[in-house]
C-alpha cells in the first residue's frame, strides 16, 4: 500500500448562512389594511383623550402655578349697604401655554376664618396667558354679608399679615383648539395688615380750660401710618379716649380717609381736665416731661350722613395705645408746670378745673 493510502487526510471547511433579511415589506403590503384600522383607532381614542383630558388638566396646572398679587385696594364712596371697591393686580406666569381665560365672578374671604363666608364679589374681567399680566378692576359693591366685611376689617386692622383667597369657576380656551374648558381660579394671598395703627404720633396745637364752640378743648396733628395695601374712605371717625383706665372724653377725625403710608389730619378732642391734671403729677409721667399713655378705641363711623357699622365696630374692638406729650402743650398754651406730687389747691382753683 501506498503512503497516500496510508494517511488519512481530513479537511473541514466551515461556511457560515448568510442571514435572512426580516422586514414587513411583504406583510405590511399584504395587511395594509389593519395597520390602517389601527391608526384610524389610534386616532380616534388617543386624540379625544388628549383634547378632553390632557388639555384641561394641563391648563388647571399652568392656572395653579400662576402667581397673583394684589397691588391696592381702595375702597371709596362707603355707605350702609354699598360701597365702591378697585383691585389692581398682577399675575405672573411662565407664559408657556397660550390661553385666554373668560371673566368670572370671584369671591374673597378669609383664608384663616372658617367657615370662608365671602367678604366680597368681584367680577374679574377676561385675561391671556402671558407671562405678565395686569389686572384692574373697579366696582360698585352690594354688602352682601355685613359680618362677613366687619371681620375683614377687624382682622386687616388688628394684624401684621393676613391671608385672603380670591376663588371663582371660569373657562379657559387654548389657542388653537375650538372649544373651551372648566377651570378653577384660586389663589390665596398673604397681605400686609394695619397692626392696630402702630406708630400713630400725635402733636398737640392747641389746649384750653375752656371749650370752644363746638365743644372741643384740645386739637393736635396726628399722622396715622397705613401699613397695609389698602385705602379705606372712612368719613367722620370718633373715638372713645381713655386715661389710666379711665375714660376721660371723645376725639374727632374728621373726612379720614386712610391711605397707605403716613395719613397726616387734624384732630380735636373733648377732654376732662381733672384727671389729665392728677395724672401728670404722677410718677413716672411727671418725671417724663409730662407724656401721658392715652387710649383710645372706635365709637363711631359716619359718611354721607350714615353709620357705618362695619368700620365702627372693627375700630371698636380692641384699644389703641398713644403717648401724648401733654404736658409741653399744658406749659407752652397756659405756661404752667405740674411737678410731681400735682398743683396746690390755691392753684387747681385758680385754673378751674374740676377734680
Amino acid at each position: 500500500m501506498s503512503d497516500i493510502d496510508k494517511t488519512a487526510v481530513t479537511q473541514t471547511e466551515n461556511v457560515s448562512e448568510k442571514p435572512r433579511r426580516r422586514g414587513c415589506v411583504g406583510h405590511c403590503a399584504k395587511f395594509w389594511w389593519a395597520y390602517l384600522i389601527l391608526l384610524v383607532v389610534i386616532v380616534a381614542v388617543v386624540v379625544p383623550v388628549v383634547i378632553l383630558v390632557g388639555v384641561p388638566k394641563i391648563a388647571q396646572s399652568k392656572l395653579d402655578d400662576a402667581e397673583l398679587i394684589l397691588d391696592g385696594i381702595v375702597v371709596t364712596e362707603t355707605q350702609i349697604k354699598s360701597l365702591t371697591m378697585s383691585i389692581n393686580s398682577t399675575i405672573k406666569s411662565d407664559g408657556k401655554v397660550h390661553a385666554n381665560i373668560d371673566p368670572f365672578e370671584g369671591i374673597m374671604y378669609l383664608e384663616d376664618k372658617e367657615p370662608h363666608t365671602p367678604f366680597a364679589k368681584i367680577l374679574f374681567p377676561a385675561t391671556t396667558a402671558d407671562a405678565l399680566q395686569t389686572v384692574n378692576v373697579t366696582q360698585f359693591l352690594p354688602i352682601d354679608d355685613v359680618d362677613a366685611l366687619t371681620t375683614f376689617n377687624t382682622w386687616l386692622l388688628a394684624n401684621e399679615t393676613l391671608r385672603v383667597t380670591v376663588f371663582g369657576d371660569t373657562k379657559v380656551k387654548v389657542k388653537g383648539i375650538n372649544r373651551k374648558y372648566d377651570v378653577t381660579f384660586k389663589k390665596t394671598v398673604t397681605m400686609p395688615g394695619l397692626k392696630h395703627l402702630d406708630g400713630t404720633t400725635v402733636k398737640p396745637t392747641w389746649i384750653s380750660l375752656e371749650a370752644d364752640a363746638n365743644g372741643n378743648n384740645f386739637k393736635a396733628d396726628v399722622s396715622i401710618p397705613n401699613l397695609s395695601h389698602v385705602a379705606f374712605e372712612l368719613g367722620n371717625v370718633t373715638f372713645h379716649n381713655y386715661l389710666l383706665g379711665e375714660e376721660v372724653g371723645t376725639v374727632f377725625i374728621d373726612n379720614l380717609t386712610l391711605r397707605p403710608g403716613n395719613n397726616e389730619y387734624k384732630m380735636r378732642a373733648t377732654i376732662q381736665n381733672g384727671p389729665v391734671i392728677t395724672a401728670l403729677g404722677k410718677k413716672p409721667y411727671c418725671e417724663q416731661g409730662g407724656v401721658l399713655p392715652f387710649q383710645i378705641r372706635g365709637k363711631s363711623v359716619t359718611n354721607h350722613g350714615q353709620s357705618l357699622s362695619y368700620f365702627a365696630d372693627a375700630l371698636g374692638a380692641s384699644n389703641q395705645t398713644v403717648n401724648i406729650p401733654i404736658g409741653e402743650a399744658i406749659k407752652a398754651n397756659l405756661n404752667i408746670s405740674i411737678p410731681c406730687g400735682g398743683l396746690g389747691g390755691g392753684h387747681k382753683r385758680s385754673m378751674g378745673l374740676l377734680f
